[in-house]
């Protein structure tokens, strides 16, 4: 990802949308989206892909350029087992970050006189040089040799000019010098001024030849997670907001059942109802990380998945109040839709997803706020929206918010004993009310019948 990135081609996502999503880390302690997508070779390459998974994409070209490299990638993975190893990559670096006694000397003498004390006073300085050089050598002998691959001199999307910057800087007339064999049979005079030449006068030659290779590291990561969670490459469309997936699932579930999305012009917002533990709250995260993915440039969990790229994702999930600036859940909630409503006024592409809503207030207030919420939600263009609610009445005013509203449910089997849920989506409101059967099965309403034993009288 180029460091002069246009801010206006980055997705907007805020903190909460990523602690939702768990992008870097899980309230559960279990393994985060950046740990199931990090394939990275090295600790720089991990750095650089922890960073392009805090700035997703909204342009398309820009999406589209990562989706083209990481394609390539995959088609022609046995080439970039050609790249530097890990133990050239990591050497170089620790030689550019160690503090090391430097001759940067004119005068041939002084050098001469210079190179001897180094040798002979400071024994362990100079093992360290020679050997900081040799992985060095090593880095860009090996990059030399990658770029030269016939199969790399046309490369799409962001490889071609990643490549290219690789090429230009190896063809400095200090890194031509550097030979094709190892450098281990040089003497102490030639490896000091190799070092003089290396981590003196190209040292920031070398810092780039580093980031650049740790950009190829973290591209052959994503596809690697791309094939190895068998994801499929988003289609990216232009013009109104739309979202359309089949077959779409989250990636973290071990035998996840799938289901669509459709959000379009014509159903800005998408009403969710159905019981607890039905599906709502996966369905909602699952769709919010496939399109996360997507703007990454990656594939996604879903059979196929098409959009229109957005500006800004916001989720709103896991909520909480906050003790010591004194907000408290209602307030938290009312932010959160206040965080949506700045980003809409502005004019900004936004999607939006609102797991039950104002659950922070009584049912009258709750009711209110949501139906104003949903009017004002379908009346803005180029926006869409997800909402959830157990607030089923909203139903009887839904058809009057023009016909922008797409009502879909999660419900469960009542069928012998137990609860059985199949999680898929279907079309309509859900009626379905489990609260007290749930008490019932778990057997709340038994324990606080028992009746309490009778005191033993005093004295006994």
């Amino acid at each position: 990802m180029p460091s002069c990135s246009n801010p206006s081609d980055l997705l907007g996502v805020d903190s909460h949308t990523f602690k939702d999503l768990e992008i870097f880390e899980s309230d559960t302690g279990d393994s985060s989206l950046f740990d199931f997508c990090n394939r990275t070779r090295s600790v720089g390459g991990a750095v650089v892909l922890r960073r392009r998974m805090q700035n997703p994409w909204s342009s398309a070209e820009r999406i589209d350029s990562t989706q083209q490299a990481i394609r390539f990638i995959i088609e022609q993975r046995a080439l970039f087992k050609q790249m530097p190893s890990i133990y050239a990559v990591e050497g170089t670096q620790d030689y550019l970050e160690e503090i090391l006694p430097s001759l940067d000397f004119r005068n041939r003498l002084e050098f001469t006189l210079g190179a001897f004390q180094v040798w002979a006073n400071q024994d362990s300085h100079y093992f360290s040089i020679v050997k900081g050089a040799q992985a060095a050598c090593r880095m860009i002998r090996a990059l030399r040799r990658f770029v030269a691959l016939p199969a790399l001199q046309s490369t799409p999307g962001e490889l071609g000019p990643l490549l290219q910057q690789i090429r230009v800087l190896l063809s400095r007339p200090n890194l031509r010098m550097v030979p094709d064999f190892d450098v281990a049979v040089w003497g102490t005079w030639k490896m000091l001024k190799l070092d003089q030449t290396l981590r003196i006068k190209e040292k920031e030659t070398l810092k780039r030849l580093q980031a650049l290779n740790y950009e190829l590291d973290a591209l052959v990561s994503m596809a690697d997670a791309n094939c190895e969670h068998s994801f499929n490459m988003p289609e990216i469309y232009s013009g109104p907001l739309y979202v359309a997936a089949e077959g779409l699932y989250h990636p973290y579930l071990t035998n996840p059942t799938a289901n669509p999305v459709l959000l379009n012009q014509n159903h800005r917002i998408l009403f969710l109802t159905g019981p607890n533990m039905a599906g709502k709250t996966t369905y909602m995260r699952a769709f919010a990380t496939a399109l996360y993915l997507a703007h990454l440039g990656m594939g996604v969990p879903a059979k196929s998945f098409l959009f229109v790229p957005v500006q800004w994702l916001f989720s709103s999930i896991s909520l909480t109040d906050d003790l010591r600036r004194g907000v408290s859940y209602f307030r938290a909630e009312a932010l959160r839709v206040k965080a949506v409503a700045e980003a809409v006024a502005k004019g900004e592409r936004v999607l939006a997803l609102m797991d039950e809503p104002f659950k922070g207030t009584n049912v009258k207030d709750a009711f209110e706020a949501s139906l104003a919420i949903l009017e004002r939600f379908s009346t803005r263009e180029n926006c869409l929206f997800m909402f959830s609610s157990h607030q089923i009445e909203l139903s009887e005013h839904l058809h009057q918010l023009h016909n922008q509203v797409d009502c879909r449910y999660f419900e469960a089997v009542e069928s012998g004993e137990r609860l059985d849920f199949d999680y898929r989506l279907r079309s309509g409101i859900s009626d379905q009310r489990l609260g007290m059967r749930v008490l019932k099965e778990e057997g709340i309403f038994d324990l606080l019948d028992i009746p309490l034993a009778s005191p033993a009288p005093l004295g006994t």
